[in-house]
């Protein structure tokens, strides 16, 4: 099974990326894409951190996603991503130019074939208004494309709003 928990800011698609997972019976695997570059965001790692069981395996990788699924993904395991617009950004951001491309295109090829269950979490940014900068409308373009295209991977798609699950694709 496939999962992807879509939602705004604090919509509430980690908690319930967290309680899929806790449900699912299997063992867990949190893969995490973020790092604590400034002050609020170690506040917002530690309070993810917080509400996670303590048998769950941790794994940190804000770049090559794909490679990491790659070596935790298989049968009778759980993998919760978390999130994919902060893998997003981290790729955007850096300085080699073709990464987004490569990354991308492995996560793709790749996502089909993983075993056991996945859950991937991802920011949903196109509901606003088109940004000013550059950056910042690729960003939202690129988003936009990449849900795209991991919906259609996908077993389940579900936006979270408010706390609240609507399924959009499959079942909860």
């Amino acid at each position: 099974m496939r999962t992807l928990i879509l939602g705004g800011a604090r919509s509430g698609k980690s908690a319930l990326a967290e309680r899929l997972a806790g449900a699912s019976g299997l063992d867990v695997v949190y893969l995490a894409t973020s790092t604590a570059g400034d002050a609020e965001m170690t506040a917002r790692i530690a309070h993810h951190r917080s509400r996670r069981p303590a048998a769950w395996d941790l794994v940190e990788e804000p770049i090559a996603l794909a490679d990491a699924l790659e070596r935790t993904a298989r049968p009778g395991r759980c993998v919760l991503v978390d999130c994919l617009t902060l893998w997003l950004t981290n790729l955007l951001c850096a300085e080699n130019k073709n990464l987004f491309t490569q990354q991308h295109g492995r996560l793709m090829e790749l996502l089909p074939s993983l075993p056991g269950e996945l859950i991937l979490v991802s920011n949903e940014v196109g509901h606003g208004i088109v940004p000013l900068g550059e950056l910042s409308r690729r960003f939202v373009d690129e988003a936009g494309r990449l849900h795209q295209a991991v919906a259609c991977a996908c077993d389940r798609v579900v936006l979270t709003v408010a706390g609240l699950p609507l399924p959009l694709k499959g079942s909860l």
